[in-house]
Parts: structure tokens; C-alpha cells; sequence
């Protein structure tokens, strides 16, 4: 059994072939990053326009790499949502015609889901329950998995996501785009304990995640201080700056371990591969004594070997997924997580 995942969500077009043991034959990934640098962030009517040029070229890539061709293919996979609608509209468009012409399964995948999941194309096994930090550009993130294929959203950010704050900082300054490796590589060489900064409070005492007060400190404390590119302590503040947003990261995951007694931890998103946030994170888990999982740095960004992963899960779990031309992308994450008391509070 083979199955051809897309991914669209963004600006990253990705296509992969995955075979029935779970084993990625081939993840193709066009990344945008030149695109959208002179703008300092994504342009979504340009990420659109790549994605119709580009899909065809990365879908015949994947299947020359994995050694197969589309009448070989038993279910097509793509990204529903969330993401930028426009961009999901091409992934979703052209596996629909895909599945069509072929009359095969068509299996929509959550992007976010698939995130988590990205952590099993490696680890066959990983220990339920187990809590998912999923932290990326857009979104910040809690879920709780009894089992696979069950997402149970726990906390979630109320304003910005870890790394858009991250790459707004990286904008402000000059750093260049994408923001969040870019202060992960000049933050190896700063003091990070130079400049002080706050973490995040909820003033209702649950938890959650914000990152909009700490980027405006961030912001502040740029002005205040007169940093700029050439600036002698812009290592300092960056890794300063980097080591507060790993702290409100680890903070809240912390208290939900000693709620939810997980037997496992996951690390995943685009912002999985900050160095500083994987070591902490398996700091943390060992300290909880428990097994932590984080995907190769291939699989936190956006790519459709998880999505492949994810929809081959859900296929062979006796899942039934009957071609349907109705299929729609989402743009949002249409479910909402419910407010979580601190423990003793």
C-alpha cells in the first residue's frame, strides 16, 4: 500500500510517499523563504500563486524519489486546515482531482493533528497518555492524547503564537526572515541572564498561553536600550529574549503534567527545532521522569510526510473515506480548549 500526502497550509509546498509499514520513501519540501523575506513575514495571495506553480513539479518529485507512480498510489492525503485559506484551496483542489481521475480514498488531515503526529513517523511506540506542546508560527499550543488519533485540546494561546513573537522580534531588527533560526543561531553566542524580562500571567489564574506583553516588552526594551544590529550586547538581549519565550513555554506544560499524570511528552511545530526549547524540553521530561519525544528537525516544520502519516493512521484504523468532491479547506481551528485551574489555585 502506498499513500501520497500534500501539504499547502502556508508557505511551504510539500508533497510525500509513505508505504503501509509507516516508511517515508520521500518528503519533498518547496520552501518560500525567498519570497516573502523582502517582506519581512508571509504574503498570502504570493503563497498562493507559488503553491499553482509549484504543486505539480513537487507531487512528480515525490513520486520519482519514492519509485512510484500515481496508478500505484491507494489513498490520496491533504491538509484541510488550518492555515491560509488560499493555500489550502490548492492542496485541497488538486488531491481532490487527483483522486478523482484515479477513484481512490481522499483523507483530509487537521494540520495541527499532524503536527503531533510527526513525532510517530520515528517512534513507533510512545507511551499514552501523552501530552503535545505544539508550538509554530501561528499557533501555541496543549493537547492531551489517551490514544492514537485522539486530540483533546487543552490550552492554547489567547493572543500570539510563540514564534510569531519570535519572528516579529527578528523583523524589528533587522535579523532578516525567517526570524525564529535566525535568533536560535545568534543566541548560542549572548548571555542570556544580560536582560530581564517578565513571564506571561494569567490574571484568572488559568492556564494559557500569551506572548503579545512579552513581545512588547521586548519591543521596549529595544528602544530603551537603543539596540540595533550593530548593537555590542544583541546577542545578550537576543538570547535573553529566547530564553523567557522557552520558559512561558515549559511553565504551563509543567502544571498540566502534574494534572494529567501523561506517561509521555511530545515536542513538535516549526519552533520544535529551537535548540534552546529541545534541550529544556527533555530537561523537563526527565525530570518528570518521563520519555520525551521530538521529531528530526525534517518533520517540525511544515511537510506532508506527517500528513501522510497521520491520514495512513486513521485509513488503516478502519476509517472510511469515500471520494467527495464536497471537501472544503478551514482556515481556523474550529475547536476551542476549555479553561484548566492551576493546581491548588
Amino acid at each position: 500500500m502506498y499513500i501520497l500526502g500534500i501539504e499547502t497550509s502556508c508557505d511551504e509546498t510539500s508533497a510525500a510517499v509513505l508505504n503501509k509499514n509507516n516508511l517515508v520513501l520521500s518528503n519533498i519540501v518547496l520552501s518560500q523563504d525567498d519570497i516573502h523575506a523582502p517582506f519581512g513575514g508571509v504574503v498570502p495571495e504570493l503563497a498562493s500563486r507559488q503553491h499553482i506553480t509549484a504543486i505539480e513539479y513537487v507531487v512528480g518529485e515525490s513520486l520519482e524519489k519514492a519509485g512510484v507512480k500515481l496508478p500505484q498510489i491507494d489513498a490520496f492525503a491533504v491538509t484541510q486546515g488550518p492555515g491560509l485559506i488560499g493555500s489550502l484551496l490548492i492542496g485541497v483542489s488538486f488531491a481532490k482531482g487527483l483522486a478523482y481521475y484515479f477513484q481512490k480514498p481522499l483523507i483530509p488531515v487537521d494540520h495541527l493533528e499532524s503536527h503531533i503526529h510527526a513525532a510517530f513517523l520515528e517512534n513507533k511506540v510512545i507511551p499514552f497518555p501523552a501530552v503535545a506542546l505544539l508550538v509554530s508560527g501561528g499557533h501555541t499550543a496543549l493537547y492531551l492524547l489517551k490514544e492514537k488519533l485522539s486530540f483533546e485540546l487543552l490550552v492554547k494561546t489567547r493572543d500570539d503564537a510563540a514564534g510569531e513573537a519570535l519572528d516579529k522580534i527578528a523583523k524589528y531588527l533587522g535579523l532578516g526572515y525567517p526570524g525564529g533560526p535566525i535568533i536560535d543561531r545568534m543566541a548560542a553566542n549572548g548571555n542570556p541572564q544580560k536582560f530581564l524580562f517578565s513571564l506571561p500571567r494569567m490574571t484568572d489564574k488559568t492556564l494559557g498561553y500569551s506572548f503579545s506583553g512579552l513581545k512588547t516588552a521586548a519591543l521596549k526594551t529595544i528602544k530603551d536600550k537603543t539596540i540595533t544590529i550593530e548593537h555590542p550586547h544583541l546577542d545578550d538581549f537576543l538570547a535573553s529574549f529566547q530564553k523567557t519565550v522557552v520558559k512561558a513555554l515549559l511553565a504551563p506544560l509543567e502544571k498540566i503534567i502534574q494534572i494529567h499524570a501523561p506517561k509521555s511528552l511530545i515536542l513538535c511545530g516549526g519552533v520544535a527545532r529551537n535548540s534552546v526549547l529541545r534541550q529544556n524540553f527533555q530537561r523537563l521530561a526527565d525530570k518528570n521522569n518521563l520519555k520525551g519525544f521530538i521529531p528530526s528537525p525534517q518533520f517540525c516544520t511544515d511537510n506532508a510526510a506527517m500528513v501522510a502519516g497521520l491520514a495512513l493512521e486513521k485509513y488503516t484504523n478502519g476509517g472510511e473515506y469515500p471520494l467527495s468532491l464536497d471537501l472544503n479547506a478551514y482556515p481556523s481551528n474550529p475547536r476551542k480548549a476549555g479553561k484548566i485551574k492551576k493546581s491548588g489555585s
